[in-house]
């Protein structure tokens, strides 16, 4: 059996990076989303082992110690990270693995997984960003701005990161005809 690839997604907040990877989940073949270890409390309807591997601090540290995490982040008091064991596994089996994190955490997978496939999703401009955050209408003016810095850091971050692809989420339709041309392309 051909071993699967781990895909990795970076995009800031707003480029639409969680609307593509859901649109695609389906129709792509032995696709897996990943799922990460944390030390916040399940909220309701969150299951161990699928939403999360939710772990005391305690553990959660321990694997960081043993090097069992291909990376980790620290979030608002709470332990966020990729569990290297749940990567194997999926890949031994020929499942392909989509993992969506940020271009930080991307840089420091990329330290254990140099050969992932990289997809950088980026929006059409900065003003389309910010247009597209307010139109949200879930977050005040201050957390949009501070989404806006965050997105010009990961942008200026993303030149130096291992990205296979760059696509520009402009027109949805066509960036997820596109994603699925290069999902179906790479994972064969």
């Amino acid at each position: 059996m051909k071993p699967g690839k781990l895909v990795v997604f970076s995009a800031p907040s707003g480029a639409g990076k969680s609307t593509l990877i859901n649109s695609v989940m389906g129709e792509i073949p032995a696709l897996r989303y990943s799922v990460s270890a944390t030390t916040r409390r399940p909220r309701p309807g969150e299951v161990d082992g699928v939403h999360y591997f939710f772990l005391e601090r305690e553990a959660f540290e321990a694997m960081i110690s043993a090097g069992e995490l291909a990376e980790w982040n620290e979030v608002h008091g709470n332990l966020y990270g990729t569990p290297r064991s749940f990567l194997d596994s999926c890949t031994e089996r020929g499942e392909n693995v989509v993992l969506d994190l940020d271009v930080f955490g991307k840089r420091r997978f990329d330290q254990v997984y140099p050969a992932n496939l990289g997809i950088l999703i980026l929006p059409p401009s900065l003003d389309e960003l910010e247009r597209r955050l307010r139109g949200r209408g879930t977050d005040p003016d201050e957390v949009i701005q501070v989404r806006l810095r965050n997105a010009r850091a990961e942008l200026a971050a993303a030149e130096l990161g291992n990205f296979r692809y760059r696509l520009v989420n402009d027109d949805f339709r066509q960036a997820r005809d596109e994603l699925v041309g290069i999902l179906l392309a790479e994972l064969g």
